[in-house]
């Protein structure tokens, strides 16, 4: 999609149609002075919420994709009067959310559907451009995220799962280094390997270092990268299954965030860390009672094969250590039991920093990628000490309850050094019907991430 900037003076191309916001709820056709315009329905205006408006950018375009619109006339300004933003970042928002509506996976398609072509804006200010520019080119990591997370997982192993890192920061300053097996090993990352066992794709840590912040120290990222879960020998059942290509969502996640922060240029310290393997069965599995010596030194009693995410994180965050890191963000589709928790309408966040846990919910809402804290306390550091082991990598006594907390208090373990919070995405790995987006991934909380970039003391 493109955006064209349009004075009074410039004749509009033909086959345009306004965009005309309207009270009330109706939208419809009309035809004024020769002119095609589509009436868009809000109902009150004096019931905005920003909410409301990332929904309204969305729905927008939604609906001229519908109606087979290739070109859409906008006022700039009537927008703006129904954000509660400034316009410098009403311009960003509305560029990033009509992206990111505007995107259907269709590679394996032979008919690629209907989309808008171009937006002509009018009443634009000239100070604004440069925001809309850089949320076009948010919008469109944030696509490319989307297709890589949703691209079957015999098309996405950990290998390929590295080159496409390599690929999405090419022509960037973002250095990517990408782990072997025998690099792996040299690092004792022993909880990356058990898990990795069971598959004849070889496992890969992908690092990326983005080093434009002077003298400060960096920001770590760290991308959950399962390209394939099938639970291991504590197998998941057929209708589970489905869908686990998206395993890899968090390091899809945070491989395009780095691709964004390169190509945006950012005066940062940035560090991605993605470690990448397939859970998969066969003679070679790690099995339940195998204890695994972490990269930490800590050991790990395996009581369920299916909770792989927390052990390979486990590795790559004491990997973050030696960055000296400003803050650690981790991204992962970790647990079902986050989305029983909170539905499907934000992720779950977990911190002992209640400064980091504020400032993670504003900036969610100021994006449009909610966040909601669930408790992180000592109290249930119980259920994870192991009967053999340091640690379990699940409940010892076999409780289900509270699945999402202990997982992150697991992951706790090994992010004491420094400061830390959990994303647990799994609640937002795909789109809701109220989302006004494709099916499959929502590519969130890639822009979460990239503010708190921005924004992060």
């Amino acid at each position: 999609m493109q955006f064209k900037y349009i004075t009074n003076k410039v004749k509009l191309p033909q086959n345009t149609v306004n965009l005309e916001i309207s009270e009330g709820k109706e939208i419809k056709f009309v035809e004024k002075n020769g002119k095609n315009s589509l009436v868009f329905g809000i109902g009150e205006k004096n019931t905005k919420t920003q909410r409301k408006f990332f929904t309204l950018c969305r729905k927008i375009v939604r609906t001229a994709k519908q109606h087979k619109i290739k070109r859409l006339v906008v006022d700039f300004k009537e927008l703006v009067e129904l954000s509660d933003a400034t316009s410098e970042k009403t311009a960003r928002i509305i560029a990033e959310q009509f992206e990111i509506a505007n995107f259907n996976f269709n590679k394996f398609k032979k008919e690629k559907g209907d989309f808008l072509e171009e937006v002509l804006l009018i009443n634009t200010p000239t100070e604004t451009k440069k925001f809309f520019e850089e949320g076009l080119t948010v919008g469109k990591e944030v696509n490319l995220c989307r297709e890589l997370a949703n691209t079957p997982g015999g098309d996405i192993t950990p290998e390929i799962l590295a080159k496409k890192a390599q690929e999405a920061c090419k022509g960037t300053d973002v250095k990517v280094s990408i782990f072997d097996e025998k690099k792996i090993k040299e690092l004792k990352m022993g909880a990356v390997l058990g898990v990795a066992k069971g598959s004849k794709e070889k496992p890969r840590f992908i690092v990326m270092e983005y080093k434009k912040g002077g003298k400060e120290k960096p920001i770590v990222l760290v991308g959950k990268g399962v390209t394939f879960d099938t639970g291991g020998l504590s197998l998941k059942p057929a209708n589970s299954m489905l869908g686990m290509h998206m395993d890899m969502s968090g390091g899809a996640v945070v491989i395009h965030a780095m691709a964004a922060i390169g190509k945006l240029k950012l005066k940062r310290n940035v560090i991605g860390l993605v470690p990448a393997v397939e859970n998969m069965v066969s003679g070679e599995s790690y099995r339940p009672g195998d204890i695994l010596t972490s990269m930490s030194g800590k050991t790990i009693e395996v009581l369920n094969t299916d909770a792989e995410g927390r052990l390979i994180l486990a590795d790559a965050l004491t990997y973050a250590e030696r960055y000296d890191p400003k803050v650690v963000v981790d991204v992962a589709t970790l647990t079902g039991a986050a989305v029983v928790a909170l539905g499907e309408r934000c992720s779950a966040i977990f911190t002992k920093d209640k400064k980091l846990e504020n400032l993670m919910q504003n900036l969610g809402e100021e994006v449009g990628e909610y966040v909601w804290p669930l408790p992180l306390w000592d109290e249930y550091e119980d259920g994870i000490k192991g009967n053999f082991a340091d640690l379990a990598n699940v409940d010892k006594d076999g409780s289900r309850w509270g699945g999402a907390i202990e997982a992150a208090v697991f992951l706790y373990q090994f992010a004491k050094k420094y400061p830390w919070v959990h994303i647990d995405m799994a609640p937002r790995m795909t789109s809701i019907k109220s989302d006004f987006l494709s099916s499959g991934s929502t590519g969130e909380p890639l822009r979460l991430l990239l503010k708190l970039v921005e924004e992060y003391k």
